[in-house]
């Protein structure tokens, strides 16, 4: 891309007009990484980095926070960085000082060269010291220096998220420095990996991150745990080991995602804005269901197991999530996240085992959804992806039982949309039992008003009367 192209892309950014507009024309100010990368590219440009000289990050982003009508704070105080947001938060810039006593020197200092563009605010000339313009025209990730690795390791799992999110090749270089560094990737706080992985499984292209993380060594140190499922054989329901079928499994969610009027019939609008809801760490229902594909197995190995010659693996529901507990702790995801997680993993058989009893009675179907939620739309989700994965030569991954649990799925995704909009509640209260029956509060109660929300929900009891006359039975 030429310069005037360059310059014409990122005046089309509104975080980079907006500081045009606000900012002293004669700042020393450029705008770097990612803005100028994605406009080469000929990609969107949403949000900008500014490099200022240091001591001017504080106020150039206060100025341009309140020109925007926002809010300025600081985002890191080692790294001399502060984020400016525009009223909405419709776009942000982040104003970052230089690392170098000039733009060339902090350029040299950067993860990748596409990453190592400069333009000035101003207008002008790109300052391109490492050749990052012409990797962009050539689709190459290249390291700006042999030790950049060893002075971030967290750029490891950045090469990957980069690289596929925006379809560059790392070049054989860059691949062997990696590798050679491969061990540090677990050095930075987990925090930092987890937003990384983040990255990668909501990116444009999930598979081909996780298929880079492989090439650059890195898998095996950051999530050890799906390194394992390498080589451990399933049933005859199966046609991969347990890495190709989880892989499979994420694959076909993606395809879940972007077909819910086939997976989830009439209830596919309402799917679709569940999965848009923003659940914690930055994520929605939609990339949590993605994490959940790529852990659901993760009990596998340690639970595999032969009777008669036929591989089982019995509890790695339970074990699974238990497992997931302690990859969520090591990577500080939040304890909303861990348990959603978890849930998913714990549950994912469970649809599985009622396809045989279809048509379900009302009965059958509150118990799935009562001890399936609040993951129950999700995690039936899952199943239909999990269903997809397993093409082996068994009963299970018969045309017929394929087609029957997908049925299912829609199904059971129509009754826990409907769950989720009027949660089911007993048809008398607490205080109404103490009152008509005398019971006490207590562990006793609560079961009597479980029995009497499943009776409600099941239809077995209609009208206060009838629900007073089952409270009594159950009480007697």
């Amino acid at each position: 891309m030429s310069a005037a192209g360059l310059e014409a892309r990122l005046g089309e950014a509104k975080a980079v007009r907006a500081a045009r507009e606000a900012l002293d024309p004669g700042l020393p100010a450029w705008v770097v990484g990612g803005a100028v990368r994605d406009a080469a590219l000929g990609e969107p440009v949403v949000d900008a980095d500014l490099a200022v000289e240091a001591g001017a990050e504080e106020p150039a982003a206060r100025r341009l926070a309140q020109a925007a009508g926002g809010h300025a704070f600081p985002l890191s105080s080692e790294h001399a960085t502060w984020r400016a947001v525009a009223a909405g938060g419709e776009w942000h810039a982040d104003v970052v000082a230089l690392r170098a006593e000039s733009i060339e020197g902090d350029l040299r200092e950067r993860d990748f060269t596409v990453n190592a563009v400069a333009v000035p605010l101003a207008g002008g000339e790109p300052i391109d010291p490492t050749g990052g313009l012409s990797d962009v025209g050539e689709r190459v990730l290249r390291v700006v220096s042999p030790r950049s690795f060893e002075d971030d390791p967290l750029r490891l799992m950045r090469a990957a998220r980069i690289a596929a999110s925006h379809g560059l090749e790392p070049e054989a270089e860059t691949v062997r420095l990696a590798r050679a560094g491969a061990s540090l990737a677990a050095d930075p706080a987990g925090e930092r990996q987890f937003a990384e992985l983040r990255g990668m499984l909501t990116g444009p292209e999930p598979l081909r991150a996780l298929e880079l993380l492989d090439e650059l060594a890195v898998t095996a140190v950051v999530l050890p745990e799906l390194e394992a499922l390498r080589g451990v054989a399933q049933n005859p329901n199966h046609h991969l080991d347990v890495h190709g079928h989880t892989l499979t499994v994420l694959e076909n969610t993606l395809e879940v995602e972007g077909d819910l009027e086939r997976f989830a019939g009439a209830g596919a609008e309402a799917t679709g804005d569940l999965l848009d809801e923003p659940l914690a760490d930055e994520l929605d229902r939609r990339g949590a269901l993605r994490f959940g594909a790529l852990l659901h197995d993760i009990g596998k190995p340690a639970t595999r197991g032969e009777i008669g010659g036929y591989v089982t693996f019995r509890g790695h529901d339970s074990v699974g999530a238990e497992i997931i507990a302690g990859i969520c702790e090591r990577l500080r995801t939040s304890r909303r996240l861990s348990e959603h997680l978890q849930a998913l993993t714990l549950h994912h058989l469970r649809l599985g085992f009622l396809v045989s009893e279809r048509p379900l009675g009302r009965r059958q179907v509150y118990g799935y959804l009562s001890a399936t939620e609040p993951v129950s739309a999700d995690v039936t989700l899952l199943t239909a992806a999990d269903r997809l994965a397993a093409r082996g030569e068994g009963k299970l991954a018969s045309p017929e039982m394929v087609e029957a649990h997908l049925e299912l799925v829609r199904e059971m995704l129509a009754e826990a949309i409907e769950w989720r909009r009027h949660p089911p509640t007993p048809p008398l209260t607490g205080d109404e039992l103490a009152e008509e029956l005398g019971m006490e509060p207590g562990p006793r109660m609560g079961e009597v008003l479980e029995e009497l929300r499943a009776a409600a929900f099941a239809g077995e009891v209609e009208g206060r009367d009838q629900a007073l006359e089952l409270a009594r039975r159950l009480a007697g």
